[in-house]
Formats: structure tokens, sequence, C-alpha cells
């Protein structure tokens, strides 16, 4: 076993053993559990957010697979239509070619290349992070076979009318040209214009509005006021005409207007605002287009403005409405501006021809799944949000205006008609269509989260009932982000109800949003992403800047991403491994929305990865000739107290799992082995087989339990850092007598599966270890504050705390452990005396003994005792007067409990005894110092 813990080593090698050897597949004849993974982009590299959810999810299906369960985490990508679409257009722009010139058969075939060469990328990385998904199992969206199942849904939801095409109001990106869904919109606050605009009434006068976007006034159908706004209520029922354009329209009231906003009278757009859309609906008003899609102004515009970019446009509408005199004046102010995620650019709501899912059917269903907690939202809070949407749903867009994703199987005659099948050959045998009338296939593709509503069962042989589909649907439990559960979630719910009868899975975990030191998303254009492969492998300074910098897509931040950078990365960012990347983030999921990636954290679970490593690499220097299956079991209480500790802490491993604590199970497990089994066990070790007065049959079994012990500790910690825990495993392993190849194959200890009960003897010997604990622990607290140096001996003078304390029994406990007491506490004299307090400060052990530590050695530095004396003097008082005074409050005394009360009085007795020894050494010191 190597000294030293080198992470890059081990990690490189175990996940190639595990892959080759089948160890992700589902194995046995246990019940099955299904976990999937929320396909990332074919285009993608694993990010922060990544990271943390596929940790989530691995550390989950470890764990089932320990227990016995037949797991399959089911891999896979996304097509990721616009994103992939966009990069291959790049890369044949950059050789001078286009998409149109191209084709689209031609097109398709070169995104395909680039498919099969390029997008590895994320599952790669994801075999970094230690993700143990069923690779033999890889899915597509655009394989065959889910391709067939897309079709399918596409088919039966427009059979029963649940699928039409029609002319609505869409997300609208005028660079790609295509609709986009809410969650490829990113709206953030800009810097932004409000214009007044005069609209003159019909009968004399003229009302105000305002906008932020004047081109679209020319689609102008109304002016709305609230309905109970005094000031506009007469003017409803007549007409305005529409500045610029020469038309009519009517001034309508509707209890959608904000009264304070602006003037109190707003345009109505339909077709070029989503509110207004629905104000148009309620009051039947025309839909006026005025834009192409690459939003410049159309021939509805009036002539001057046609043909111009939608900028130029409203410059020229400004200038014409302000030489009329129709413009009242203009504000700056912040507005929210949505841009499409891909392109950056401003999204325009635009009135198209596009396909729609009718989802009111099945939106009740997915409510009532809910509802009737058939599906459970950990934490329970998300429910909240899952509700609000669902009760304001929209029909769903799921036309894309793209070349690249599932082509909607719909094609049309000379005439307009519209013919929905397979294929056009089953087009034509099913509308008994003759081969004269020539057809032509939708150009659209369907939006890939229509696709990705399907993954639970299309990536199980769906529509076929298959064997994988009767035993992994639903799944067990989605890990996902709050972000989608619009998007993603409420609609594999929808369509899983609908096709297969059943919820796509039990449990939903939200987890929160991983966001940098500062609490800021992690953003490219803000410089501050951190690479988890970076964290893993290291990165050097210049590395790290050319990655931030050459990333921003403003040049004037690179100076101050540059400083930023430097302040928090001065050396660059260490490796730290795997493992404790994985630690981290597991300590870090706790269900809180927001999750701050802290540095600090990471390198303390290194930390702990190399404590690991040193404590096992003990056990192994200390047991290499020892067997734990031919030992009996150990008596010794400190084998007895790790025994009743490693129960307590499977018992909570446990029911944290279940609950998805994975930050309780990460906080347990780093507490007992950094601190019960490195910082008090492995010390009670070293004197256990040093001791004169232990056989070598009590040490044999004590060795025994070591090897037990350690192993225990692997497999509970193997589903967070599996490299280590492997690695340490099979080196433990010839000592252990077991004969798996793999840690997987070992039991994770289960409160049912201990192997040795706890009885009530072993739980009275753990409490003495938990006094000696105590015990320790004090003097090496008093010896601090003290400022004696930590291998300088001192003597201890005890007494009972009071006369109920059988002293005898403190006495025998004394006996029992003099060694360890000895050893731990650098003690050399333990006296026992009715005036033990004589000696100098006395602290007060578990509430049983007054004891004062003296050392054999006068202080280095005497001079500084009385101000030592001074300041504990001061703390102490500062503690007893807060106990007093909430003793001296009636109102506490008559509402507390009885025992609360007691136990203030009682610390508030043994703090004035702290008090007067104090007082009495200071006056010593006092009489002895010059």
């Amino acid at each position: 076993m190597k000294k030293f813990y080198e992470p890059g080593a081990i990690e490189s090698r175990w996940y190639k053993v595990w892959e080759s050897a089948g160890d992700f597949r589902p194995q046995g004849k246990g019940r099955p559990y299904c976990i999937m993974l929320p396909p990332p982009n074919v285009t993608g590299t694993l990010h922060m957010g990544h990271a943390f959810q596929d940790t989530v999810m691995d550390c989950l299906v470890r764990y089932h697979r320990m227990c016995g369960r037949r797991v399959l985490w089911q891999a896979g990508t996304d097509h990721a239509g616009i994103a992939t679409q966009m990069v291959v257009e790049r890369q044949i722009e950059a050789q001078g070619h286009s998409r149109k010139v191209l084709g689209r058969e031609k097109f398709v075939e070169k995104v395909w290349e680039w498919k099969h060469q390029s997008g590895r990328t994320i599952t790669q990385q994801l075999r970094r992070l230690g993700a143990s998904l069923d690779w033999t199992r890889e899915c597509f969206t655009l394989d065959e076979s889910l391709s067939a199942s897309v079709t399918k849904a596409f088919l039966s939801l427009y059979d029963k009318g649940l699928i039409y095409r029609g002319k609505r109001l869409v997300n609208w990106d005028p660079v790609l040209k295509t609709a986009v869904s809410d969650l490829e919109v990113l709206t953030r606050e800009e810097d932004g214009h409000l214009w007044h605009i005069r609209y003159p009434l019909q009968n004399g006068g003229a009302v105000t509005v305002a906008t932020t976007r004047p081109e679209t006034m020319l689609g102008d159908t109304a002016v709305a006021v609230h309905p109970e706004d005094t000031r506009y209520r007469k003017f409803v029922g007549q007409t305005v005409e529409l500045p610029l354009t020469g038309r009519h329209i009517p001034v309508i009231a509707d209890s959608y207007v904000d009264p304070e906003f602006g003037s109190g009278c707003v345009k109505i757009t339909p077709a070029h605002d989503f509110n207004d859309y629905e104000v148009g609906q309620r009051h039947g008003l025309e839909l006026i287009n005025v834009m192409h899609p690459d939003a410049s102004l159309n021939n509805n515009a009036p002539a001057p403005y046609r043909g111009l970019d939608r900028y130029r446009a409203r410059k020229k509408i400004i200038a014409d409405l302000e030489r009329g005199g129709l413009l009242e004046k203009v504000e700056k102010r912040k507005i929210m501006i949505p841009r499409g995620d891909r392109s950056g650019e401003v999204v325009e709501p635009l009135l198209t021809d596009q396909w729609f899912v009718r989802v009111e059917t099945l939106a009740q269903k997915a409510r009532a799944a809910v509802t009737r907690k058939r599906i459970r939202f950990v934490p329970q809070n998300w429910e909240k949000t899952y509700f609000e949407w669902m009760n304001n749903i929209q029909d769903w867009c799921i036309s894309r205006q793209l070349w690249w994703g599932h082509r909607i199987p719909a094609w049309y005659d000379g005439k307009g008609n519209c013919y929905v099948g397979e294929s056009e050959a089953q087009v034509r045998e099913r509308y008994r269509l003759s081969d004269e009338i020539q057809l032509e296939q939708d150009e659209d593709v369907l939006d890939t989260w229509f696709s990705s509503a399907l993954w639970p069962f299309s990536t199980l042989g769906w529509p076929q009932r298959s064997a994988d589909l009767k035993d992994f649907y639903p799944g067990n439990v989605l890990v996902t982000g709050f972000d989608i559960i619009f998007v993603w979630v409420a609609r594999m719910i929808m369509l899983g109800l609908e096709f297969m009868d059943e919820v796509p899975f039990r449990d939903v975990y939200v987890h929160g949003l991983v966001l940098d030191m500062e609490g800021r998303k992690m953003s490219k254009s803000k410089g501050n992403v951190i690479d988890p492969i970076d964290l893993i492998d290291g990165i050097s300074l210049d590395r790290l800047l050319e990655k931030r910098v050459s990333s921003l897509m403003q040049a004037h931040q690179a100076k101050s991403v540059r400083d930023k950078t430097r302040q928090q990365f001065p050396e660059g960012i260490p490796a730290y491994g795997t493992d404790a990347l994985r630690f981290t983030f597991t300590a870090m999921a706790s269900g809180n929305r927001d999750i701050r990636f802290d540095l600090r954290r990471i390198e303390g679970y290194r930390n702990f990865c190399n404590k690991l490593w040193n404590a096992a690499r003990y056990v192994m220097m200390n047991c290499k000739d020892t067997a734990s299956a031919e030992t009996r079991e150990s008596s010794l209480p400190a084998d007895v107290w790790m025994r009743e500790r490693s129960s307590r802490l499977i018992e909570e491993t446990a029911h944290c799992f279940d609950e998805y604590r994975f930050d309780l199970i990460a906080g347990a497990l780093y507490e007992f082995v950094w601190h019960d089994y490195c910082d008090w066990y492995l010390e009670f070790s070293k004197i256990i087989l040093q001791s004169p007065h232990l056989s070598e049959t009590q040490k044999q079994a004590h060795r025994g339990y070591l090897i037990r012990t350690v192993e225990t500790v692997l497999r509970l910690l193997h589903p967070i850092i599996p490299f280590i825990t492997e690695e340490l495993w099979h080196q433990i392993k010839p000592l252990s007598g077991r004969q798996e190849h793999t840690i997987q194959q070992r039991p994770y200890p289960h409160p049912g599966t201990v192997r040795h009960p706890v009885s009530s003897e072993d739980k009275k010997a753990a409490e003495e270890i938990t006094w000696l604990r105590e015990l320790v622990t004090a003097v090496r607290s008093k010896r601090s504050e003290m400022d004696l140096p930590p291998d300088g001996l001192v003597n201890l003078y005890l007494k009972a705390a009071d006369a109920e304390v059988k002293e005898q029994d403190d006495k025998a406990r004394f006996a029992r452990h003099e060694d360890a007491i000895r050893r731990l506490a650098r003690i050399d004299n333990i006296v026992w005396t009715d005036e033990a307090e004589k000696q100098g400060t006395v602290v007060v052990i578990g509430g049983r003994l007054k004891a004062c530590i003296v050392p054999q050695f006068k202080p280095s530095f005497p001079e500084k005792e009385p101000h030592r004396l001074d300041l504990q003097i001061v703390k102490l008082n500062g503690k007893l007067q807060i106990l007093e005074k909430r003793l001296a409050d009636a109102n506490f005394i008559a509402k507390a409990p009885q025992e609360v009360v007691a136990k203030h009085k009682k610390q508030a007795h043994q703090l004035k005894i702290e008090l007067e020894n104090l007082e009495t050494q200071r006056r010593r010191q006092s009489e002895t110092l010059p």
C-alpha cells in the first residue's frame, strides 16, 4: 500500500475495471430500482450543475446497488436541436458554405458526422466523475427506436385531437428564425426607454399611451383602460386614430390594465405581446402581424416602414411622431428584455403557424397524480411551484423551424390540405390518396422537449411492451433542477400518464442552483465559471485566465475578471481529485434553492480522503497477519463503543437516504470517520496494542474488529467517494476474507444487517468510553486555556462534584482506563483529594467530577498568568450574568419547563464555584509575582 494518497492514479484505473466488468448493469434478482439520467445535450460539456446532479444520482444508484436492488441508471444524450444545428452551421460557414446551399439532406448528414466525431465529450466526462451509468444501454434521442416512439406519440395525440396546427403567438428568435421555448429565453433587466405617445380621439382630444416597443404600435388594434379608472371611463366605446396608419381602433375596458403604469392607458397589440393576445381573445380583436421572421417590418405596416429592421423602423417612427406633435415625452428606465439563450438576440412575440399540444386534458391527470400523492416532491415546497404552472398552463408549441431533429410526420398537397402518418406511403394508404397527388412533408421538426418528455419509457422499448418496460417503469426517482419543473418534469408526467397510464417516477428530488463563492450564477459572460474537470485535475493560473477571458462576450470585462481570478486563485487550482469533489457536492445537497460552491470545502474533503487513507494504512500495518473472520468478537470497551457508534451511524444513514438528505449523510460520515474513528478509536487502538495488561488473544480480537470496522466504514462511504473506497477495500480484502471482485458487490451496512446487535452491556461499556472522552477533552481544553505545551505532563487532582456521586465508581473507571487517561491527556499523577480546589482552577467534568490540572513545571511566561486568569474571570462572569438575568425573569420561570430551570440553576451554581476558584488563584498569583 502506497504511503501517500494519489487520487489521479486510482481514479483512472478503477473506472475502466468497473465498466469492462459490467458492474453497472442491472444484476441479481432483487427488486428493480431505476433512475433516468436527464439527457445532457450532445453538444454539451460537464458543468457544475451537471456534476452536482450526477453525483447525487450516482450516490443513490450505488447505495441501492449495494442494498441488493437490480439497478438501472439509464444513460443517454439529447440531440439538442438548436444548439447542435448552430455548432454545425458555424463549421460549414467557416468553410465558405451555408446550410441552404448544402440542402437539408446533406446538412443532416454533416450533423451526424459531427455527432459521431465530437458528440461524446460529456459522456467521457461523466466517466471521470465516477457516474456508474449502464453504458451498454446508452440512448440518443434520434436513435431509430426512439424516433419511432416519437412518431407513435405524435400520431396518437393527433388522432385524439390533442395535437393541432394553428396560428398563435410564440417566442420567436429572429436570428435563428425559429420558435423557442420559455427555457430558451433569458429575461434580464437592461437600460431602456418608455415612450409616451398621444392617440387622437375621434371626438376631439387625445389619450396618451406608454410603450417600450414603439415599432409594434403599427399593429395596434385597441387602446385599453381599467374598468374602474374614473379618468377614462367616459372614453370606453369611443375610437382613436392610430398614429401614422390612418386606422381607427376602439377604446376598451379590461382589468389587465395597471392604472399606475404610465398614463393608465395601454396600447393593445395582440400579434406582438402575450398579454395583449389574451386581451385580444377576450374582446375579439383583430390580429395584425407587422413583422417578417427576421424582425423587419412587412407589408401590414405603412409603406414608409416596410422592409426596415425593427430598430431602424423604431427610430423613424419616433422621428415621425415627434414631427407630428404626437410624442409627449420619453423616459429612461430599466426594462426586462427577453433574449435567446443561443443567439443573444432580443426575442419577439410573433404570430406564426405552429403545431401545438392541447394540454388541459393531460394537465388534469398530471395535477391529480401529485394531489393524490402518486408522486412526491422532495423538498415538498416544490409542489407549490408545480401547481402554479399546471393551473395556468397554456397549449404547448411543439414545432421548431430547424432541420436537425424529429421531422414532423405531416404532409401537404397543393391545396394546403394536411395529412398525418408515419411515412408518405402510410399517409397515401391511410387517406386513400392517389400517386398523382403531389405531397410535401412539413419542413419543421419537433421541439426537443417533446422527445425528452417520452424519455422514461421510450428508452425502455415503448411502444413495445418489453421486459425492461415492465421492470423499470415507473422509475423510482427523478433528480432535477427546479428550473425545468415546467418544461420537462410536468410534461413527462403528462405523457407518462397518457401513454403508460402510470406516473413516470415516484419521487422528484429537486436540487438547487450551484452558484460561485459570492452567490452569483456561474456564467461564461461573467467569467466566473468553474470547470469540474479543472477541480479534479487542477489547472494553472495562466490556463484558467485564458479560459475565463476567452469566453467573455464583452472585452471591457477582461481586466476585472483577471483581477478577481488572480485574487481567488493566486496559484491556480490544485488537483483535488474526483472523490473530494463528490464529497463536497454531497455535503451541499441540502434542498436549498441556492448552493454556494466554496473551494475551502473541497480542500477540507481532500484532507478527509487523506485521513481515511492514513487510517486504512494504520489498520494494514497493525493487522497484516490477522484475518478478521478467524478472530472472536472483541469485548474491549473501545471496540464495544465503536460497535455502538457504528450501529447508530448505520441507522442514521439509512434514514437519510430514504429522505434524500445527502448533506446529513455526508455530515454524519465525516464526523464519525474524522472524530470518532480516527481521533479517538485509532488512538485507543494504539494504547490497546501496546498495553502490557492485555493478552495476545484480546489484542487479536481487537485487530479483527479493526479490520471489520474499516471495511464497514469503506462500504458506508462508497456511494459518495467510490474510487478511494474501492482502492482501500482491495487493500483490506485479503484480511477481511472477502471474495467479491468489487466493493459494490458487498452489502451496504443496514440496521437489519448489523453483525452483532448492541446489548445493554455493550451500551454500558460504550458509556464508559463516552465518559473517558469527556474527561480527556476537558483536560485538553483546560491545558489549552492555560497555554501549556501539548507534550508537557500535568498532575490531576480530583474529587466528587457533590455528595450524591459515588466517588468509588469513578475511581474504578480511572483504574480500568488508567493507561488511556495518562497517554491521551498527558497526565503523570492522579490524586484523589477532598481539597482539589486548593490546587488551582477547577473544571467540572460531566457534572460528576471536580478536576484541577496542575503543570509539573513553571509556566514559560509566568507574567502572563494573571492576564489569562483575568480573561477567564471576565468570560465566566458574562455567562453567569446571562443565567442570573434569565433566572430573575418571572415570565421565564413561569413558562420554561422545570428541568430547564433546574439546569440553569445548576449551571449558575457551578459557575460561581469556578469563579471563586479562579479569583482565589488570581490572588495567589498576585502574591507570588513581583
